[in-house]
């Protein structure tokens, strides 16, 4: 009797051994089990980000091709047609009428917040400045800053607008076609065209054809691309020579007035 106890009692912890094996076996194999699903895991999530960032990059060409494209069909018309409407819808944007007390003049927002390039020679003896938009909003315009020698003046309005972006001016090629945008006579956002005629006038003026009459002072000389070439700043009377600030030398002047008075620079 006392071996069969004995057999029966062997029995039970040979039993109680091989549930525990086969439990650590199992264990084991689970938790193996649930490290292999976490890498999975951890590697589908970064084929997923890897594809969602692919895709977000795919989206980012896709538009940047749509807009160079744009781009190229507006510059193509402008240079194919001698037709600048393809730009001049946009330009038109960024171009503000400047009205003083004592004169008028033009000029155009160089930032999406309202800054303001025009002549200083605009501005002489006004006591105020207010600047008309092309949706037709009058806006009270802060001087910044200005310089005489270059004649030309910084100024803000308040307000989220269309820009204009300066060229660089060592680029410009005689005989190439501009527009001339401002407001001549009062007439606001009139658009004259022809080529440019010689550079380095006095070291720092375009020298163009583009008709310019009183008004125009301060507007933009834009090229085929949309991008401004310089600054419109007087004409030779009875003859057809204008004459426009380089814009390399409009970027400098924006920056250092800038630079003294905001503590950073603009362009």
């Amino acid at each position: 009797m006392k071996k069969h106890v004995i057999s029966l009692y062997s029995l039970v912890v040979i039993l109680v051994i091989a549930q525990i094996a086969v439990f650590l076996y199992l264990s084991a194999n689970i938790v193996s089990l649930q490290v292999q699903l976490n890498v999975t895991n951890t590697r589908l999530q970064q084929q997923i980000s890897d594809s969602q960032l692919q895709i977000t990059q795919l989206t980012s060409k896709l538009i940047n091709t749509q807009e160079d494209l744009t781009k190229q069909l507006s510059e193509l018309k402008a240079t194919t047609s001698a037709d600048f409407s393809g730009i001049i819808e946009q330009a038109v944007k960024g171009v503000v009428s400047i009205k003083t007390d004592v004169a008028q003049g033009s000029g155009f927002i160089i930032t999406p917040d309202g800054y303001i390039v025009t002549n200083a020679h605009v501005l002489t003896g006004a006591r105020l400045a207010k600047a008309l938009t092309s949706s037709g909003e009058l806006k009270d315009a802060e001087l910044i800053g200005y310089n005489t020698d270059i004649d030309l003046a910084l100024l803000k309005i308040p307000g989220s607008y269309a820009n204009l972006e300066l060229a660089d001016s060592n680029d410009v090629k005689v005989g190439e076609k501009v527009i001339a945008v401002g407001n001549p006579y009062g007439l606001s956002f009139s658009v004259t065209e022809g080529i440019v005629s010689a550079l380095d006038r006095e070291g720092k003026y375009i020298q163009t054809d583009v008709p310019l009459n009183p008004g125009n002072s301060g507007g933009p000389l834009i090229n085929k691309y949309g991008r401004v070439i310089g600054v419109n700043n007087f004409k030779i009377t009875g003859e057809s020579l204008g004459f426009a600030l380089e814009s390399n030398y409009v970027k400098g002047f924006v920056n250092e007035i800038a630079l003294q008075n905001l503590n950073q620079t603009l362009l």
